[in-house]
């Protein structure tokens, strides 16, 4: 049992470091930058479930917080987790839990995978967007234009990418049992 929990901990921990590595590789846009971000947030909530995955995204958070420059560009603290895309920030904790239970209720298949990841950036989306609006006074239809509509095709990349990985890695992971029995 403890070496289960010690395990999770350390994969929940890797997912927060790759969030952050994937945070960095962006291209910056006036408001919200593109990155890769959401890509190691749908592998996190594929792979460690919603519990897990929702807590990786969660220390990723803290760490930005306390400090650590894991957000895009290197930015962190309360004012770059609390600021204008910070809602998308925590929305990535939403993202991994929403991808984790549709995952663990449809099976991890490359349609129910695409079909969760992109439930969860609808939800990591619409908290983002909602936050973005409130602090920058932006309506629904500016906002959508500067932090959705450019993101869209990116975006069904890295879903695409995200499930066939995942789809790969359940397999070695399992046998070196850093998953559960399917």
């Amino acid at each position: 049992m403890r070496s289960a929990l010690t395990r999770s901990l350390v994969l929940a921990a890797l997912f927060a470091a790759l969030t952050a590595v994937c945070s960095q590789i962006q291209i910056p846009l006036p408001y919200v930058p593109i990155n890769l971000a959401l890509f190691a947030v749908h592998l996190a909530g594929a792979l460690l479930g919603p519990k897990w995955g929702a807590l990786s995204m969660a220390a990723y958070a803290l760490l930005g917080a306390v400090g650590v420059p894991v957000f895009a560009g290197f930015k962190s603290g309360p004012a770059a987790l609390f600021g204008k895309t910070g809602g998308y920030i925590l929305g990535y904790i939403l993202c991994a839990l929403v991808v984790g239970l549709i995952t663990r209720k449809f099976g991890s298949n490359l349609r129910s995978l695409c079909l969760s990841m992109v439930a969860g950036v609808a939800v990591c989306y619409a908290f983002g967007t909602i936050w973005f609006m409130a602090l920058t006074g932006m309506n629904l239809v500016t906002s959508l234009s500067y932090c959705v509509i450019p993101f869209l095709p990116g975006d069904a990349v890295k879903i695409l990418l995200a499930a066939v990985l995942s789809l790969r890695l359940q397999k070695p992971m399992r046998s070196m049992g850093l998953l559960p029995e399917a």
